[in-house]
């Protein structure tokens, strides 16, 4: 492993390595970070073991077991165990225990989610059902890609609007007409273009747009 140093900047322990916990930790070595994956799955260590740098074997209810491996020494921790509640639990217990500065765990239901943060997870993420809100918007093809965040707030990539074509942005007004923000455009065969308010948008445009959820929705469906 790297050094102690190296490890509070940018090193992850990603605990369960089902189909969330597998590919969270695959994308964060990807990202250049440092990353020990733990699942008590004897077969799922050996599946990860080839994809991944170091894998471990280890029960994380049990805390000991944590703190001998090194999870003291990591920043952050993800918990991607779904289906154990209680395993899910007690491994959340442990972490916050050892002190481990950020827990992030994946919930399958809102009061799991609720129990997660009672007993000191910083961040619960609900993949299952973010997955699902996603594939509504983009299954009706009006977006291309859709990301909400928690405040009702969200970024969308979609087609250009036929009122915005041969128009810069100012004289398409947008933002006044939809309360939504044009951050930025990309023509066929051209580089992606910050949006100004000269920007000229184009037939067959593509527009990164922010904005409340349901104004980026409104905004969304009129393409």
């Amino acid at each position: 492993m790297a050094d102690r140093d190296t490890l509070h900047r940018n090193a992850v322990v990603v605990i369960g390595l089902g189909r969330f916990g597998g590919q969270v930790a695959v994308s964060l070595e990807r990202l250049g970070h440092e990353v020990l994956a733990i699942d008590s799955d004897s077969a799922l260590v050996q599946k990860w073991a080839d994809r991944l740098t170091h894998v471990v074997e280890a029960d994380t209810t049990d805390e000991e077991a944590l703190r001998q491996i090194g999870v003291t020494d990591f920043p952050r921790a993800v918990v991607g165990i779904g289906t154990d509640i209680e395993a899910s639990a007690l491994t959340v217990i442990n972490l916050v225990d050892l002190d481990v500065p950020e827990v992030w765990a994946k919930a399958i239901t809102a009061k799991h989610g609720q129990m997660l943060r009672r007993i000191g997870a910083h961040h619960v993420v609900y993949p299952e059902a973010a997955m699902g809100e996603r594939v509504a918007h983009l299954v009706t093809g009006k977006m291309i890609d859709f990301i909400e965040f928690d405040d009702g707030y969200a970024i969308v990539k979609t087609r250009a609007p036929e009122e915005a074509a041969g128009r810069t942005l100012a004289e398409s007004a947008l933002r006044s007409k939809y309360g939504v923000t044009v951050v930025g455009v990309k023509t066929p065969g051209r580089d992606f273009t910050y949006a100004r308010p000269e920007t000229v948008v184009e037939q067959g445009d593509l527009l990164i747009v922010s904005g409340a959820t349901k104004d980026v929705e409104r905004f969304a469906g009129v393409t």
